[in-house]
C-alpha cells in the first residue's frame, strides 16, 4: 500500500470522536487500498472535515454540502448500515 493510502488509514483511525474512530477507521481499512484515486482524494476531504459534520452527513441528522456529497459518502451511508455486523460480539468479523 503507497504511503496516501496508509496516512489516510491512519487518519481515520484517530479522529478524536470514538464513533467515528470506529466507523471511518473499519471503512478505510475494508475501502481505501481499492479506492481510485477521484474516490481517495473524497475521502481526503471528508477526514479534513468536522467529525461532527460528517457524523451529521453519514447518519442523515444533516444534508451534506454538495462538494461533500460524493461517492464515497454514499458508500460511508452504506458502510454504516451494516458495519454493526462486523463489530458485534456475534458479528462475522
Amino acid at each position: 500500500m503507497d504511503a496516501q493510502r496508509r496516512m489516510l488509514r491512519l487518519r481515520a483511525w484517530r479522529r478524536g470522536f470514538r464513533e467515528m474512530d470506529l466507523l471511518m477507521g473499519h471503512f478505510a481499512d475494508a475501502h481505501v487500498e481499492a479506492m481510485p484515486a477521484a474516490e481517495l482524494v473524497q475521502f481526503e476531504q471528508l477526514l479534513a472535515a468536522p467529525d461532527q459534520d460528517v457524523f451529521a452527513w453519514i447518519i442523515g441528522l444533516q444534508p451534506p454540502p454538495a462538494e461533500m456529497d460524493g461517492s464515497v459518502l454514499r458508500q460511508l451511508r452504506a458502510f454504516r448500515d451494516t458495519a454493526h455486523t462486523h463489530w458485534s460480539p456475534g458479528g462475522a468479523a
